[in-house]
């Protein structure tokens, strides 16, 4: 086997949304400073199961508070977690990972057994994981989630307890990504059986095994605590004792819980960033994410139509939306890749994918193709309700939508902004005409965005299918997985084709604008996972 360094690796770092901030205050025990950070987060959290989670607040409360093998660092790096070291076999294929003698935050183990039995759970079709397919290039994985085989067939082994061996189909260079995410984390076997189907709905059903433990949460409350877990292998690391956190949908009423001295982080938004652009707290980041409409074609079979869906496209002004109404610094998309996250020889995946006509603004070209589709589809008017969040960005961003479809002759839309946990929920089962969702990349390569939009893939929810668009995403995982200047063009080709059928609709590439406390050092933001190096982080 050829031994790979924990060095720098290529392409942008990784998926967003929170930043942390703090406030410290000073102990009498002993002269110890208690090191303590207050911030808000969008929505409460929806499930701490890492083989459940699909959502970036419980994607980052679970990175918060588990460790993976790998973890993301600063650079663009990946660095050693439970992992001390790993090789790779000649062939690509053979991926072995030697763990440190870590624990969980009860004093039990964290073996090579635990990441076989939580890989194994993920995949099992009984959990009913939508993170399966990621899974989908080890050993058998796509077998066992369809039924056809054992979950123990997995090829994920664990030889004795701190050795784990991976078997792949295929090459995969970003599989150390891959592995630093939270659905490669463990799970703590018995705890997962000693609750059952309630393991993860609360703070106290779950285990620990990283830099904080999960405090104060009943499953719905808006306010929590993440702890520092005394048993964590590098806890002797970790500044911060305890992080105070709130979901706070408003953002007036966060910039007060800021200026009152209430929250140490807050989010912007619209009027607040033009506001506060200049304050010393401000601090702008680039997410590599894109929001998108999703057409629900199963339910109406009119969205079926390649006319009908070009004109919904051409009839939203993208850099309207992202410049006048957010004006957060969210930017118009170039496509469904968000840009600035993977290039290969030095061109930039969205640069040359980009379709134009895909995500330009044209109402009148709109409503020739709107009468088109319609006399295609027998139709003359559409009555629709458009699904989003309840936080004031979402609210926005909906009614602006709105005002630009109803533009076009006989179009009704029906606005609904509900929780983000019932959001998630009617979008995953279907319940939805049209909706406003996202896509937060979790390692710097298109196939992360390409996949889910896959004729099959549990992520795509308007079920729009595309034979050749499949064709070369598969082509890309598979006969060209081992040349990556093949494997970039079948990507590029394929988002091409995605663009120019008009499979979704990109609104809009979004920036987290924050005000953050001057005394909070060592902050790291991963544009692409929803990580923090949270060893790095201090009060001063």
């Amino acid at each position: 086997m050829k031994t790979k360094s924990l060095l720098k690796i290529g392409g942008v770092g990784l998926l967003t949304a929170l930043v942390l901030a703090g406030c410290g205050s000073k102990s009498s025990d002993s002269g110890a400073k208690k090191q303590t950070a207050n911030w808000m987060v969008a929505a409460n959290i929806n499930t701490m199961d890492a083989s459940k989670m699909t959502d970036l607040i419980s994607s980052q409360n679970i990175n918060a508070t588990n460790e993976g093998l790998l973890q993301m660092s600063k650079n663009n790096t990946v660095i050693p977690g439970v992992a001390k070291n790993y090789t790779v076999s000649k062939d690509g294929k053979t991926w072995t990972f030697n763990l440190r003698h870590s624990k969980w935050n009860d004093g039990k183990p964290v073996t090579a057994k635990d990441f076989v039995y939580s890989w194994q759970r993920t995949v099992n079709p009984k959990t009913a994981s939508q993170y399966a397919y990621i899974f989908t290039n080890i050993e058998n994985a796509d077998k066992i989630n369809a039924g056809k085989m054992s979950p123990s067939k997995l090829g994920a082994k664990a030889e004795g307890d701190y050795k784990l061996v991976v078997h792949l189909i295929k090459p995969q260079s970003y599989f150390k990504y891959m592995v630093s995410q939270s659905y490669y984390f463990p799970e703590e076997t018995s705890v997962v059986k000693k609750y059952g189907s309630s393991y993860g709905t609360d703070s106290q059903k779950n285990g620990y095994n990283g830099p904080f433990v999960l405090k104060g949460w009943n499953g719905t409350n808006d306010t929590w605590k993440l702890v520092k877990n005394p048993k964590y292998w590098d806890a002797k690391s970790i500044k911060l004792d305890t992080l105070n956190m709130q979901a706070i949908k408003d953002p007036n009423t966060a910039l007060n819980g800021f200026q009152s001295g209430k929250l140490d982080f807050t989010t912007l938004s619209g009027t607040q960033v033009k506001q506060y652009k200049n304050d010393k707290n401000f601090h702008l980041y680039k997410q590599a994410s894109i929001y998108y409409l999703e057409m629900n074609e199963k339910k109406f079979p009119m969205f079926r139509n390649k006319n009908i869906r070009k004109a919904f496209s051409l009839a939203i002004d993208k850099k309207q939306l992202a410049n006048k109404v957010l004006a957060d610094g969210s930017q118009a998309p170039k496509g469904f890749v968000a840009d600035d996250m993977s290039q290969h020889n030095g061109k930039d995946f969205a640069d040359e994918s980009y379709v134009p006509s895909a995500v330009s603004y044209n109402l009148a070209q709109a409503k020739k193709y709107w009468a088109k589709g319609l006399k295609e589809t027998g139709k003359k008017s559409v009555n629709l309700t458009l699904l989003s969040d309840d936080t004031d960005v979402a609210k926005r961003s909906t009614e602006f939508v709105q005002s630009q479809l109803t533009k076009l002759p006989g179009v009704k839309i029906t606005n609904q902004n509900v929780p983000y946990k019932t959001r998630l929920s009617r979008s995953a089962s279907g319940q939805f005409d049209l909706v406003i969702t996202a896509w937060n990349a979790d390692y710097p390569d298109p196939s992360n965005f390409l996949d889910i939009l896959t004729s099959k893939n549990a992520y795509n929810n308007g079920k729009w299918s595309n034979a050749k668009y499949d064709a070369l995403v598969k082509k890309s995982e598979s006969t060209d997985a081992a040349n990556e200047n093949a494997r970039w063009k079948d990507m590029v080709q394929a988002e091409k084709i995605l663009m120019n059928d008009q499979g979704i609709v990109p609104l809009y590439q979004p920036a987290i604008s924050t005000l953050m406390k001057s005394k909070v050092h060592g902050v790291q933001f991963f544009p692409t996972a929803p990580q923090w190096d949270w060893s790095k982080i201090s009060i001063k």
